[in-house]
């Protein structure tokens, strides 16, 4: 009634009615109805439909009779609802907000005023970050670590392969567990993909041959399998090019066109190592773990990995897998184009023996690798997998936020594993509940207000190149860089005890600099924060790690981080991750597990407690600089092509120009104007976005992202093409035009 009689007299004198507004839910098109629009009520009587900003009225003027007859009115009606209004409050509530309490009144006894809060807390409207991060610190249970991993590994040795009953009753448990936390909504999403198996008929074999490749003996029929090789039998020599990756087939000496390769596992994800090989027109790849780099690890251990060069579904790439939507015959062009077999270290020892040339000593690895084969023994691959179509299910919860309810912050973890996948799916999926049942409590119970919401979801299909994922990711590319402030990866959390280990976008560096600092280490009691340069250490996101589609694929701030060791932890990905051999491994599993989930929940709290986002968008200015500096030394030979780097300049100076502009408008702007700072948030989370090249297919080159991704468009490609000789005056300059001669890039301040 207030609100009306403030409406009418503003209205009689020509007054804005910017203060009153009505709020509604409106569908967004991924399904989420958090958003909400403002709309203002005149706006609406005058289209209901629109969803308009505030418009400032032209003010009427008040002339004659009319007027004074209009401002007696209104005076006489203002007049008469306060009397009436504040008789009624005196009657109703003489003690309440009307009438202040006289000094003379008898004041209740202490017993009574602690039972009167007991039974009406009064909660802080506003937290402050050391109340919440001590409330985050106490609402955590380490207990319930350990105790989750062990029911989500009740069946110890069987696996939860994508689509499989097993990763389906786990969805149905993840999804039961957001909802008994009382999030404010959960959801889950299905898509149907293809993902390879092995042929139950016809089993995959490593086969060693005579000369006129006659059968000598069998070596194996692996257990283990590589997703999405070439169904496909090759027979030729075979060559050990180490790891497999690029400097490893630069050094050898022997030439392995026309020839089969055998790698080490490590260093670099499988799909790297066979695309490294295809390159150089290998016959075929054979993978497996050498005792040296994995030393505790059974010699007949099978392993499981994938080969295909990006993530997502490769025969829908570029689509989301909705609802078996059909689409035109398409593949990816990372899935290989040769047969590639995993095989357990006593299968590659029998092949060492009819091999011959030591390995370098500079490789480390076992006493038994050997180089090449004998001129009279060839090994023969057959691979028989086969295409299955399947059902997964991404399980989602949401917090919603309070000021900014359509912008997300998403953790999120993998479900799914070849094997019993404890350290590999169940350590993520652990510490995803319980950071869900933490924050729900902090907000129900704890006066937690978020101004933005916090999605947390469970992803199918992971081992297969985070296929949950990037399907999401497809489905609604459009949108999600608008929407998702950042993506924050649990997986493998924990894998070890000695060192805490970072990566993620450079924007997120002062973030993930101060939670180093808040957060000790639950062994030596030592901050996290140990080496003032610890960013030039950070490693590349690399193609088998879940954030890289969300920052490369996607322009979204993401994160990764782990406890672990130097080495990598052995039984990832084989039949040996159980929940017994990660307790022995690493005894004090929970308490490295509540420290990650106080690290994932202060970047939580820090993301969607400030107003102002706290993301650094002026460091990829520096990150120009740097690449202009390598560059510096070609510029003789760049000149000498006729080829100019003007373009190099100007864009890193439209940036560095762009980024003050947005540094000056953050600086002048009202803190408390919840309007102006959504729109210099938003200009912050296109950073990554304008950082995607426009000028190549999404489908043909998924990872577009300029620093981060893969392919002739990125950074590293032109430095690549200016170190082989001869130089390329083409290729170079192809290079330069689809990394730099792009508008949208540079437009952070727009």
């Amino acid at each position: 009634m207030m609100n009306q009689a403030r409406a009418t007299i503003s209205n009689l004198f020509g007054g804005e009615p910017l203060s009153y507004t009505r709020f509604s839910l409106a569908r967004h098109i991924d399904g989420d109805n958090s958003h909400v629009e403002m709309k203002l009520a005149a706006d609406e009587e005058e289209n209901a439909d629109s969803n308009v900003r505030a418009n400032v009225k032209t003010p009427r003027r008040c002339t004659g009779s009319l007027c004074y007859s209009a401002i007696a009115v209104a005076l006489f009606f203002l007049i008469g609802f306060m009397i009436g209004y504040l008789g009624y409050c005196k009657r109703i509530e003489a003690k309440g907000a009307c009438e202040r309490p006289a000094v003379t009144e008898v004041t209740k006894g202490s017993e009574d005023l602690e039972q009167e809060e007991e039974e009406m807390p009064q909660l802080p409207s506003r937290l402050y970050w050391e109340d919440l991060k001590a409330m985050l610190s106490k609402k955590l249970d380490p207990a319930k670590f350990g105790s989750t991993i062990k029911q989500l590994n009740e069946n110890t040795y069987i696996p939860r392969v994508a689509g499989s009953a097993q990763d389906e009753n786990l969805a149905y448990f993840v999804e039961n567990q957001f909802s008994e936390y009382k999030l404010s909504k959960v959801w889950r999403n299905e898509h149907y993909v293809k993902i390879q198996v092995q042929n139950s008929t016809a089993p995959n074999s490593v086969t060693l041959t005579g000369a006129n490749n006659d059968l000598l003996y069998l070596v194996e029929n692996p257990e283990g399998y590589v997703a999405y090789s070439k169904a496909a039998t090759v027979t030729g020599k075979l060559v050990h090019a180490n790891f497999g990756t690029k400097e490893d087939f630069e050094n050898l000496n022997t030439s392995v066109n026309g020839s089969l390769v055998i790698v080490r596992a490590g260093k670099i994800p499988f799909a790297e190592k066979v695309s490294n090989a295809e390159s150089l027109n290998a016959l075929g790849v054979l993978i497996y773990l050498d005792q040296a780099k994995f030393p505790i690890v059974r010699a007949d251990t099978p392993i499981f990995g994938h080969a295909h060069l990006g993530t997502g579904d490769p025969y829908t790439p570029g689509f989301p897998s909705f609802n078996h939507t059909q689409f035109p015959p398409s593949q990816s062009s990372g899935l290989p184009a040769i047969p590639v077999q995993t095989i357990s270290r006593q299968g590659a020892e029998k092949l060492f023996e009819n091999m011959e040339g030591e390995c370098p000593t500079s490789w480390r690895t076992d006493s038994s690798c050997k180089l090449h084969s004998n001129q009279n023994r060839n090994v023969k691959l057959t691979v028989n997998n086969e295409l299955k179509e399947i059902r997964i299910l991404n399980i989602f919860g949401v917090i919603k936020g309070v000021e900014e309810p359509d912008r997300y912050v998403v953790v999120g973890a993998q479900r799914d594993s070849w094997g019993p996948g404890a350290a590999k799916a169940s350590v993520g999926t652990a510490l995803l509940l319980e950071l869900a049942r933490t924050f729900s409590d902090m907000v129900l119970n704890g006066g937690f207000k978020p101004c933005r919401s916090i999605i947390f979801v469970s992803w199918s299909a992971g081992d297969f190149g985070a296929v949950g994922a990037t399907e999401w990711l497809e489905g609604y590319l459009t949108s999600l860089h608008l929407k998702v402030v950042t993506y924050i990866n649990l997986d493998k959390a924990v894998l070890g005890t000695t060192n805490f280990k970072v990566t993620g976008s450079p924007m997120l560096y002062k973030l993930i600099e101060k939670t180093m600092q808040e957060v000790k280490h639950p062994l030596t009691g030592m901050s996290l924060y140990k080496d003032s340069n610890w960013v030039s250490k950070v490693e590349k996101l690399s193609l088998d790690n879940a954030a890289f589609p969300f920052l490369a694929h996607s322009g979204i701030p993401a994160v990764s981080f782990c406890f672990c060791e130097d080495t990598d932890y052995p039984f990832l990905s084989t039949a040996m991750d159980s929940y017994d051999v990660l307790m022995r491994e690493i005894p004090q599993l929970n308490k490295l597990m509540y420290a990650a989930a106080e690290v994932a929940g202060q970047f939580l709290i820090k993301l969607t407690h400030d107003f102002e986002l706290n993301l650094d968008y002026e460091i990829y200015s520096n990150k120009m600089l740097s690449f202009l500096r390598e560059l510096m030394q070609y510029r003789a030979d760049i000149k000498e092509m006729g080829l100019s780097l003007q373009w190099l300049y100007s864009a890193r100076g439209d940036f560095f120009r762009a980024a003050s502009r947005l540094m000056t408008d953050f600086h002048n702007a009202e803190r408390t104007n919840r309007f102006i700072m959504k729109e210099l948030n938003d200009r912050i989370m296109k950073v990554e976005y304008y950082l995607l090249s426009p000028y190549v297919s999404p489908r043909e080159s998924p990872f577009r992202h300029i620093f981060w991704g893969s392919g002739s468009h990125t950074l590293q490609a032109l430095l690549e093409n200016l170190k082989l000789p001869p130089l390329s005056c083409v290729a170079v300059q192809s290079v330069i035009f689809t990394v730099f001669c792009t508008g949208p890039v540079f437009s952070v301040a727009k």
